[in-house]
């Protein structure tokens, strides 16, 4: 899942921003985020009068970016099934690499590209 912040970090890596909750809608969006400029000489951020981005801007963002997200969801599932790397080596060693495959392909067919 992706957030608001996520989505602002994707926009532009080095943004120094505040986020209070979850902004989703243009007001609270306005609201609740303000991006930081600096610091004044006590080490207090300094916050801008402008947002760096549109509420459209970082929706069509985070949207994009939950997509993204959605769409890999086999591969996270894989990652969590397949064996440990000492394992798979272990699997080698004894069953040779068409027996390590043989293990690699069930994980693959329990969880296809989409």
């Amino acid at each position: 899942m992706t957030d608001i912040i996520s989505a602002i970090k994707a926009l532009d890596a080095n943004a120094q921003v505040v986020v209070n909750g979850e902004p989703s809608n243009q007001t609270e969006y306005e609201a609740n985020v303000k991006y930081i400029s600096g610091a004044d000489a006590n080490g207090s951020a300094i916050y801008k009068e402008t947002q760096d981005f549109t509420w459209s801007q970082v929706s069509a963002k985070k949207a994009e970016l939950q997509t993204a997200y959605d769409n890999n969801e086999y591969q996270r599932k894989r990652a969590d099934e397949y064996p440990s790397i000492a394992d798979q080596l272990d699997d080698i060693y004894h069953n040779g690499v068409d027996g390590w495959k043989a293990t690699i392909k069930s994980t693959k067919d329990k969880f296809p590209k989409n």
